[in-house]
């Protein structure tokens, strides 16, 4: 299978993601708040390990001199601070389990959802350019940091004043962009040369700037000791998938 039709696969499975969102109508609220918390911990190892573990490390083996190794990590740089810009000056929302926001808020989402995932198509495109182990790790981590996403941003519609089919249909319209990101980053590939390689340190401050910002903050104020070491472990275990991957 060539590289187009793997890119393709993995963002259309991305995309089903979007309709997890559902089971939040059918969890009760302190349940579904301690679930999604695990899962936000665990996404947070699993986009750490991804960016630490395969992507920076697999940008430096593919670049051919120390002046490109310089600009992959200025890459990085530029990956992480166009998050941080988006989050404050777009005010983009990675709200993961506030079901209770007002409709205004469920419109920022989607338009926000929208950019975010046509992004990571990018990345997947970008990743599997430079080989088949680094799309799959790097479709990993943004499959483990969609599912949190997914549920949270499912309530934030529903809550916000969406009906039920509305909500999970727009959810999933949104996700679909990915494939549309996957697509093109492919073909821009092959007309700008070394856009793939770019593209890894670029996602791994993506993925930096998420774990750092958004998830990590949400998990580190826990009530209660046996909480908090559930999440730090939960994280830990993120980060021992890929870095088990990385072993295969």
């Amino acid at each position: 299978m060539n590289s187009l039709l793997w890119i393709i696969l993995c963002t259309f499975l991305i995309s089903i993601i979007s309709l997890v969102g559902s089971i939040a109508l059918f969890i009760r609220e302190k349940l579904l708040e301690k679930i999604l918390l695990v899962l936000v911990a665990l996404s947070a190892g699993g986009l750490m390990g991804g960016a630490f573990l395969h992507l920076l490390p697999e940008s430096v083996s593919e670049a051919n001199s120390p002046v490109f190794i310089t600009n992959l990590f200025s890459y990085f740089l530029f990956g992480f601070c166009i998050f941080f810009i988006l989050e404050q000056f777009i005010q983009w929302t990675h709200e993961h389990y506030d079901l209770h926001e007002k409709k205004p808020v469920s419109y920022l989402v989607l338009v926000s959802d929208f950019v975010h995932n046509f992004i990571d198509g990018l990345v997947i495109a970008g990743s599997f350019l430079m080989g088949f182990n680094v799309g799959i790790v790097t479709s990993i981590a943004i499959a483990l940091h969609e599912i949190p996403q997914e549920i949270g941003d499912f309530g934030v519609l529903v809550y916000g004043g969406f009906e039920k089919r509305k909500a999970l249909l727009w959810n999933f319209i949104s996700a679909i962009t990915v494939i549309f990101g996957g697509i093109m980053g492919f073909y821009l590939s092959n007309m700008i040369e070394g856009s793939a390689l770019l593209l890894l340190p670029f996602a791994a401050g993506n993925f930096t700037y998420i774990a750092a910002s958004d998830l990590i903050p949400e998990i580190k104020h826990g009530d209660s000791l046996k909480r908090n070491l559930t999440h730090f472990v939960t994280f830990l275990i993120g980060l021992l998938i890929m870095l088990f991957i990385k072993k295969i």
